[in-house]
């Protein structure tokens, strides 16, 4: 006999309205569609969808609301749907759309983009959403301020630099574009102060970010980027799912005799990689261990340096994980201290525990060789098993 065990309600939001679909699973897996309706994009719209959700949901079933991230226009719904105790996923848009092409649908529009959602949500189990605090909720709005001012400035930088090349000057066009210049270099340095003010408006966050920009090469920005677009790691239980949050992750292309490229996914956050990518020059610069010892061996190995940069990024996004998690200060002289916040630390020394060493034995921090590696990085290993130290 066929039994209801689950609802499932898909949700497409674009900037005026909500397109919902609500369906429901029986136990022999199959989903069929309810009713499919719209809403607006606002707080009526909002109170309107959960009268149309009690009217729909009528047995005591578990329901399960999945919403596609589209910009910044569903954060409001999800943060009410989520403090009126929903069980809320949110889905990246590429994430929904493989999986619609892999149902066959070759149309799209919103109502078709509902209807798909919700029978991801009833055929998946999906990790339920929380929002991300009011403290860094408005950290990343000044981060992000800071960084689009940046690419301006970059932008009507490269503007001045061609007019001043040309083969005829115009002098107006010229001094309004140094003017423009002066005003973003303002605003840049006011929304850094702001960013600085921010940090230092939360104690315990203050402290932890201070511990981790004794790094040299590591200033305030960018641990208030890593940190603003993670949640402080609120929602991360280990090292690899940072990484791949971040784009860090390594896919292979090997089929067969078929072997392509192993290389990281850039399938993440943005953010993180673009503020990495100049903590990476800094560390190196910096002559930071031992961010420049992995950096020397990759590009020793491979010749790209901008293959040992990444690799750096990588490493310093460990690190940051690592000191916030644990509260503690950066040591350069502590290997260890790079590790997961995890039960088992990340560096292990075979000789931890040993009396009878000599006293002129050194530990040497040494890639495992075995899996798929990335900058002599194991990918398939767990994290406390990343690194064996062995004799000199």
């Amino acid at each position: 006999m066929e039994e209801l065990i689950k609802y499932s309600l898909g949700i497409d939001v674009s900037k005026d309205k909500i397109d919902v679909c609500f369906s429901e699973m029986d136990n022999s897996q199959r989903v069929k569609i309810k009713s499919s309706h719209h809403f607006l994009n606002n707080n009526k719209g909002f109170k309107d969808l959960e009268l149309w959700i009690t009217k729909h949901k009528k047995l005591a079933l578990p329901l399960i609301i999945i919403i596609e991230a589209t910009g910044v226009y569903y954060e409001r719904l999800a943060i009410y749907l989520h403090q009126k105790n929903y069980s809320l996923a949110v889905v990246l848009p590429n994430r929904s759309k493989k999986y619609m092409q892999a149902l066959g649908l070759k149309s799209k529009n919103d109502k078709i983009d509902a209807s798909g959602l919700s029978r991801m949500g009833a055929e998946q189990s999906l990790n339920v959403w929380k929002p991300m605090g009011a403290f860094f909720y408005e950290l990343r709005q000044l981060t992000r301020h800071h960084e689009q001012l940046q690419e301006s400035k970059t932008h009507f930088n490269n503007q001045l630099h061609a007019l001043e090349h040309s083969a005829f000057e115009v002098k107006e066009v010229l001094k309004q574009q140094r003017k423009l210049i002066a005003l973003l270099e303002k605003q840049i340095h006011d929304t850094f102060q702001a960013i600085q003010s921010h940090i230092n408006s939360n104690e315990d966050i203050r402290r932890r970010v201070e511990n981790i920009c004794k790094i040299k090469g590591v200033g305030l920005l960018t641990v208030a980027t890593v940190i603003a677009e993670t949640n402080g790691f609120e929602l991360f239980e280990n090292i690899r799912q940072l990484v791949s949050y971040s784009g860090y992750d390594v896919i292979e292309n090997q089929s067969g005799n078929h072997s392509g490229k192993t290389k990281i996914s850039k399938k993440g956050n943005s953010h993180i990689r673009r503020i990495l990518h100049m903590s990476s020059l800094g560390v190196v610069r910096f002559n930071q261990a031992p961010f420049v010892d992995l950096y020397n061996r990759v590009n020793d190995k491979t010749g790209i340096k901008m293959k040992g940069y990444v690799a750096v990024q990588k490493k310093l996004l460990i690190y940051i994980y690592t000191l916030w998690k644990k509260n503690e200060a950066y040591n350069p002289d502590q290997n260890k201290t790079s590790g997961n916040d995890e039960p088992k630390p990340l560096f292990l020394s075979v000789f931890e525990n040993s009396s009878n060493l000599n006293d002129n034995i050194k530990n040497e921090i040494v890639p495992i060789e075995t899996g798929t590696i990335q900058d002599e990085l194991p990918f398939k290993e767990s994290p406390e098993a990343l690194f064996l130290s062995r004799q000199k």
